[in-house]
Formats: C-alpha cells, structure tokens, sequence
C-alpha cells in the first residue's frame, strides 16, 4: 500500500510538473514575439508583388500621365537615340518650304531704299524687285491699264519670268502692249534669253526696261544677254535720280514722305550708264 500511495503521488508530480513547463515555454514564446515587435522600424508598408500581365497588355502609365503621354516620351527617346552617334548629338534637318513671288501694289520703303540703291557691289541684294506699268490698247486708244511690283527669291521664277507667267499670262494679238519695267538689276543671261522669246512671239508688244544696278555686267553671257535684248527691239535704260523719284512716289508705301537721293545716286548712274553703252555699241 505504501509503495502504491508514493507512485501516486509521484505521478500528480510529474503531472504538475509538465504543466508548468508548458507554461513557461507561453510565457517564453509570448515575451520572444514582443521583443520582435520591438525591433522591427516602422515604415512604409511592403508593396504587393505585382501581378505578372498577359502577354500584349501595356504598362499603366505613371505620375498621372495619360497613355498617349506615355507613349510620346518613348517615342522621343527612341528618335533622340537614333539621332546620337558618337557620342554627339545631331538635329534632324527640317525642310522649309520654297519661296513663292511676292505680287503686291507698294513695296516697303525700307525694301526700296535698301534693293534699289545703285551701288556698283550689291552684297546681299539677293532678290529682284520688277515695277511695272502695263498700257494695253485697242486701235492706239488705251483700254486698260496695270500697275504693281513683285519680287522673287531667286528660288523657282525669276521677277521677269514671273511677270509673264503670273501678271500678263494672256496675249491678244489684235491689242498692242507697252509695257514699262523699273528693275533693281538687270535680267541675268538666262531671262534675257526668256524675254527675248516672248518679244518675238507677241509682236504688237513693246517693252522699256530702267535698270538701278547692272546685274554681272563683266561677264560675257550677261552682255550678250542685253545685246541680244536690245537687238529684239527691247529698250535698256539706267534708272536716274528722277527715276528714282518716281518709283518711290508711284510703288512706294512712303506715307506721303519726299525722297531723298542718296549721295552718289547720280555718279553711280553716270558708272553704269558709261557701262551699259559699251555693251550695247
């Protein structure tokens, strides 16, 4: 009986202990995750791994861009990355549209002083300003008349071609034409050939050209060009001081201003007229 009461009570023992053990093991477990918790910094909550998308699905755009945004920007690198070799950066070239005849009634006085200036070298006076009276008669009684300028870019028509082409396009044969040009220089080897043309073909027309400037006056195809002008019944002047003056009255937005004659408006007229009749002699 004795030895049955003392393994009872070894066993409650046993028991009890067991008991407490698991208890402690909590209390350890339980005192392990606070000093855990402790640890850990605060901050940012993690990011939920992103979903893998379907094939062909695009990327959403970022920052608020719109999808087309999104695209233009990649766009832009891929044509700044085409345009990068050698380390170096090269702008793609742009093209510009071709300059067109400028057709109006009155020029710029700021156009005028500075295209017809009758200097012997014309250094950026790369256009030609054409003025032109246009008398067309029927039976020598005039029935109508044109007045106007234009000017080219030396880019496609050339002013005298342009005049034809663009101005005077039709011809009556039955009327006759006299037609005056005041020019900022003369026609070059290539529209003297086209006026002379056209001088052949209208018969009843008639033509006075008054240069401000000689146009390469020292070459040979440029004096050949004004012979044979002037041997197809084409008269070539040089634009005097009154010339002038009356240009800038009549094709001249001069808000009723007088003009002034440059100093040597009349010794470079006397320079280019010595020059025009030993072309022409």
């Amino acid at each position: 009986m004795a030895d049955k009461k003392g393994l009872n009570r070894l066993t409650v023992r046993r028991k009890e202990n067991s008991k407490a053990d698991k208890e402690k093991e909590k209390e350890k477990e339980k005192e392990k995750e606070k000093k855990e918790e402790k640890t850990k910094k605060p901050g940012k909550p993690e990011k939920p791994p992103e979903k893998p998308r379907k094939t062909g699905e695009e990327k959403p755009a970022e920052n608020g861009e719109s999808k087309e945004g999104a695209e233009a920007m990649e766009e832009s690198k891929e044509g700044a990355e085409a345009m990068e070799e050698d380390g170096e950066f090269k702008m793609e070239p742009i093209e510009l549209p071709p300059f067109e005849i400028i057709i109006g009634e009155r020029m710029s006085p700021f156009y005028y002083k500075f295209q017809f200036r009758n200097v012997e070298y014309s250094s950026g006076r790369n256009k030609t300003f054409l003025c032109y009276l246009v008398d067309i008669q029927d039976k020598s009684k005039s029935i109508d008349g044109m007045r106007g300028y234009l000017e080219d870019e030396h880019a496609g028509f050339h002013a005298e071609d342009a005049f034809f082409q663009k101005v005077l396009p039709q011809y009556d044969a039955t009327k006759g034409y006299v037609i005056t040009w005041y020019m900022s220089s003369s026609p070059c080897a290539a529209c003297a050939t086209k006026i002379v043309e056209v001088l052949r073909a209208r018969t009843s027309l008639r033509l006075t050209i008054f240069c401000s400037r000689l146009f390469d006056w020292e070459e040979p195809e440029v004096q050949e060009g004004l012979k044979a002008l002037a041997g197809a019944g084409c008269k070539l002047r040089m634009m005097r001081p009154l010339d002038f003056t009356y240009t800038w009255d009549t094709f001249v937005e001069n808000e009723e201003q007088t003009f002034a004659p440059w100093e040597d408006c009349q010794e470079n007229y006397e320079y280019y007229e010595e020059r025009l009749s030993n072309i022409l002699q």
